[in-house]
């Protein structure tokens, strides 16, 4: 038996919960599908489909070998993917994730640190959000990334993570963006603009744990994924946003403020698959990206320290107020 073939029906099959479906996203026809899955069933010694209902729905089995046969299939792509790299010399090149909104600096610092650090290394940088690196990680198209924690372990390795303080960005207009710092609480009520759980759906769980275990339970939650939508969202009055302050201060409209506390905790880190097929330079990049990411973090602390948010009256007050 062609064991990975009949597991690539398999998973067609199960995430379609329909045979004709999977059939046709295989490109083939429906009987040698159904062959395969009994053939499958017929090896490992267990039924995967309940047939006896009108849809097709998994058995527990099933469930359980769905989530088995992604990661051996994931494994497989790694492996053919760093096979042909290697053969063609790419293992000097270290493709590397990197999240939507990375600052100019941030990356011209962590170029500069590869570059000093190992000449000969070819970094390829991609813009992707922490859902798409995790996918990318597990085909093959990455070999590291830097995702928003906390994130599905199966089958990574990480690397030192950095934390960075999230503050609340408010209509300049809002009266609690005269006080020096908000309480979570103080925000109830108010709709809360949000990047798309799709971008990173663990640091999306966690932070609307936060913001509710702190008293904060938004009215709606909206999603925007650029962040100069948010920016104007917020500035038009549809909610608040959170943010570690840099875009908000170029935008004289709002008005970033600290949280009280410090509730909210944005973490960063690398990732990287773990076995063979790993990139040699991958944890290294990693601990590279720390430190450039440390740096970038107390740079926007002196910043923070060094404008109060109660200062005197700034020349756009008399245009927007």
């Amino acid at each position: 038996m062609d064991l990975l073939r009949h597991l690539r029906i398999f998973v067609a099959v199960a995430e379609e919960l329909h045979f004709g479906r999977a059939a046709e996203r295989l490109g083939t026809a429906q009987p040698p599908v159904s062959q395969a899955v009994r053939g499958l069933e017929k090896e490992l010694g267990t039924e995967l489909f309940d047939r006896s209902r009108r849809r097709t729905a998994l058995t527990a089995a099933g469930t359980v070998l769905l989530d088995e046969a992604r990661e051996l299939l994931a494994r497989e792509d790694r492996l053919r993917a760093v096979a042909r790299r290697a053969a063609d010399g790419g293992l000097g090149t270290l493709r590397a994730g990197l999240p939507p909104g990375t600052s100019a600096a941030v990356i011209s610092a962590l170029l500069a640190a590869c570059a000093a650090d190992s000449p000969p290394l070819r970094v390829d940088l991609r813009e992707a959000t922490t859902g798409e690196q995790l996918r990318s990680l597990a085909s093959g198209g990455l070999d590291v990334g830097l995702v928003h924690r906390p994130v599905d372990g199966a089958g990574l390795r990480f690397g030192p993570e950095t934390a960075f303080d999230l503050g609340v960005v408010l209509p300049r207009t809002s009266p609690r963006a005269r006080h020096a710092e908000v309480t979570l609480a103080e925000l109830s009520g108010l709709d809360l603009l949000l990047f798309p759980r799709a971008d990173a759906p663990g640091w999306y769980d966690r932070l609307l744990e936060s913001c509710r275990a702190a008293g904060f339970v938004p009215g709606e939650v909206r999603h925007a994924s650029s962040p100069e939508f948010l920016l104007a969202l917020v500035a038009a009055g549809h909610g608040v946003a959170f943010d570690q302050g840099h875009a908000a201060r170029k935008e004289p409209r709002v008005a970033w403020r600290p949280l009280a506390g410090r509730p909210l905790v944005r973490r960063i880190g690398g990732a990287w698959p773990v076995g063979p097929s790993a990139h040699p330079s991958a944890a290294r990049f990693a601990e590279l990206a720390a430190g450039v990411l440390a740096v970038d973090r107390s740079g926007a602390r002196r910043n923070d320290a060094a404008e109060p948010p109660d200062g005197p009256p700034r020349p756009w007050s008399v245009v927007f107020g």
